[in-house]
């Protein structure tokens, strides 16, 4: 027995060792942006918009998560040209398929498709990805991805711990391009949780622009797509979907539709929105300066921090320019001490601060929370105003295709300077997305904006909604203030949390995990 213990020890060891590097390098013919199309009624229509308004870009903000589902949808069946889909997670659930299914439809129309998905998540949708790539008009790619195409859990906790520094390191941008026209940047991957259509549900932020930010996209996009880090989903040995599964898929994915199209989902999608998407009709724009700002993809293989390869300070001049108020949207915060003391320097200068993140009860990584924790008394003696999203458990929400919601949990990462600038995008504010993810976000100079923006942050932090953090007056002890049915509570502690989810984050605020966080 101990003589096969050890042979199966062995084995397993050879196994893991042979597998923590990615892909063997193949062939990777580089492929840019087409240029923006002129020919189609909304190519037209978007042109003759941009050219009122010189060296500006035009934005819409997507609040409502069915309005921003489908504006992915609209930009997908109006494309003519091209469409490139930059995600961190592209999940094979009901609104993932369904996005697929309008990419397959594009492709068949003579669309050119680029797909670019962060591999940790892809497992799921691995085979529809690979299905997707056999069509001719249709490339996916996989960014840093694992050795192999489908890792068990097992394989991939193995690869990931003897090729930590490499896998940890992931791709967060989100980015969605329409025929060079039309992009959608900002907060939300592509599955159910982030329209509204599960049971968690995501509360988030993306932004529809055009004009002059939207080559600045494309540009990005291209670097990402050419660098040395995405691999095409056909590079991992092993078979490979066909015609066949191709053909399959198809037919899945036009039934899938169908039930979509027949689900309480997308009856109250109509409700809400009976003109359809607004991607899908001409109406009014935020118009002002614009810059794209997002890490370089070589970000990812750096055993050290390079300021100039990542957004931090491109966000940081933002910050650094506030006057009179600073709105800071963030579902994962962890200031560190040198953010903590930034921040209060700030507030010690006359700027108020608010800060909108979480609370232990609506937040969806207790270590992530335990991270955060540590500095919320440093922040609030600093004069930072706190408010932790409450999860309104059980609460109807407007068209979730099962009616309720086990809970509400922020996820969208936005900042607003003085009320007028705005940083809408993917990065959160903790170590993570300084150091090792890789982020992309829009800075837009424009006072309209920047009040629809802080409107959104209002009405999220209203006593119905989140839980205002504060110290209390005689000692000094923490407390959470907020109203239920319109009269005021009070608690001493994290609020709507269980004793197990309580005990976990103390425990976890021992370890030294803040640097992973």
């Amino acid at each position: 027995m101990r003589r096969l213990m050890t042979a199966v020890a062995l084995a397993v060891l050879g196994l893991a060792l042979g597998a923590c590097s990615p892909p063997a390098a193949v062939v990777k013919p580089p492929s840019k942006a087409l240029p923006p199309t002129t020919a189609t009624a909304g190519a037209r229509y978007v042109h003759a918009e941009v050219k009122q308004h010189q060296d500006k870009s035009g934005f819409r903000l997507l609040t409502r998560s069915t309005n921003a589902l489908m504006s992915r949808v609209a930009l997908a069946d109006h494309a003519q040209h091209a469409l490139d889909l930059q995600y961190y997670i592209f999940d094979n659930d009901a609104t993932g398929r369904l996005v697929a299914q309008r990419l397959l439809a594009a492709a068949d129309r003579g669309v050119r498709v680029r797909l670019l998905v962060d591999d940790i998540n892809a497992g799921e949708a691995i085979d529809m990805f690979d299905a997707l790539d056999t069509h001719p008009n249709i490339e996916v790619r996989l960014f840093n991805p694992f050795a192999t195409k489908k890792p068990s859990l097992f394989s991939r906790a193995t690869q990931f711990l003897l090729d930590a520094h490499r896998l940890n390191r992931r791709m967060h941008n989100k980015s969605f391009i329409m025929d060079g026209n039309v992009a959608i940047v900002g907060g939300r991957n592509i599955g159910d949780a982030y329209f509204d259509a599960g049971d968690t549900n995501f509360r988030d932020l993306d932004l529809i622009a055009i004009g002059p930010v939207v080559k600045q996209a494309s540009q990005a996009f291209d670097e990402y797509w050419n660098c040395d880090a995405a691999y095409p989903v056909k590079a991992f040995s092993g078979k490979h979907a066909g015609h066949y599964d191709l053909a399959r898929l198809r037919v899945d994915l036009a039934h899938d539709a169908r039930v979509f199209a027949q689900s309480d989902y997308a009856q109250a999608t109509l409700d809400e929105l009976p003109n359809g998407a607004s991607a899908d009709r001409p109406g009014k724009w935020f118009w002002g300066p614009a810059t794209l700002v997002t890490d370089q993809p070589e970000k990812i293989e750096t055993g050290h921090d390079q300021p100039q390869l990542r957004i931090g300070p491109d966000v940081k001049a933002l910050t650094d320019g506030a006057q009179r108020e600073l709105l800071l949207i963030s579902p994962y915060f962890i200031p560190g001490d040198n953010g903590t003391q930034y921040l209060a320097a700030l507030a010690a200068r006359g700027v108020t601060v608010k800060v909108l993140t979480n609370s232990l009860a609506s937040n969806d990584e207790p270590a992530v929370f335990s991270g955060y924790s540590r500095y919320r008394r440093a922040l609030l003696e600093g004069g930072v105003q706190l408010y932790e999203l409450r999860p309104a458990a059980g609460a109807a929400q407007p068209a979730t295709a099962h009616g309720t919601s086990s809970g509400v949990s922020l996820h969208a990462k936005a900042i607003v300077v003085d009320r007028q600038q705005v940083f809408i995008g993917s990065m959160n504010m903790d170590a993570r997305s300084k150091l090792l993810n890789t982020e992309m976000g829009l800075i837009v100079d424009c006072p309209p904006l920047a009040a629809a923006v802080t409107q959104f942050f209002d009405t999220a932090t209203l006593p119905a909604s989140a839980w205002h953090v504060t110290l209390k007056t005689d000692g000094g002890a923490m407390q959470w203030q907020a109203s239920d049915n319109g009269k005021p509570v009070s608690y001493d502690r994290d609020p709507g949390a269980t004793t197990q989810r309580r005990i976990e984050v103390q425990m976890l605020k021992l370890l030294p995990l803040e640097s992973l966080l």
